[in-house]
């Protein structure tokens, strides 16, 4: 009995697939993930022309069609979480995406790319689109949620991405 216990024990270890491998964002340059790169600001912000980072997702889970990015200021409550600066989704097909730069201020986007939700802000911070960080460097902490979903709308996996201080 005992015997066949440390067979199947073995049998399962030795048969099992090979552990999936963890979907990661690698942000494009000039973004580094420590200070936001200059102009990348809100156009409030000194006349700034801020752009989403471009971003490098790898070990996609199977079945993914889009990668949604939500993007968020951790410094300011109201627009610290859902996607507060703006929600974007890309279409994407195998393991692997990069994801362009798209334009902020806008509900224009890039071929593939989509507005899921517009920034949450107000009054002459309103933005159709993504909201480019706008704390007037204060230093606020921004961040983005990126995640693979499926045809239905289902998130497969998550991963949070420091974007840097302004």
């Amino acid at each position: 009995m005992r015997k066949t216990l440390i067979f199947a024990v073995f049998l399962s270890l030795t048969s099992a697939p090979a552990a999936l491998a963890a979907m990661t964002v690698a942000l494009g340059a000039p973004w580094d993930g420590v200070t936001v790169p200059a102009g990348q600001q809100c156009k409030l912000d000194r006349g700034g022309k801020g752009a989403t980072p471009p971003m490098t997702v790898s070990g996609l889970p199977a079945g993914t069609a889009q990668v949604v990015v939500a993007f968020n200021d951790r410094d300011y409550p109201p627009l610290s979480k859902q996607g507060g600066h703006g929600t974007i989704g890309f279409a994407v097909s195998g393991p692997k995406a990069v994801l362009p730069p798209v334009p902020g201020h806008t509900k224009k986007m890039p071929a593939g790319a989509m507005v899921v939700a517009r920034a949450k802000s107000t009054g002459s911070y309103a933005s159709a689109g993504y909201l480019p960080p706008c704390s007037g460097g204060k230093k606020h902490r921004y961040f983005a949620i990126v995640s693979a979903v499926d045809a239905a709308g289902k998130t497969l996996e998550q991963v949070t991405v420091e974007l840097g201080k302004y």
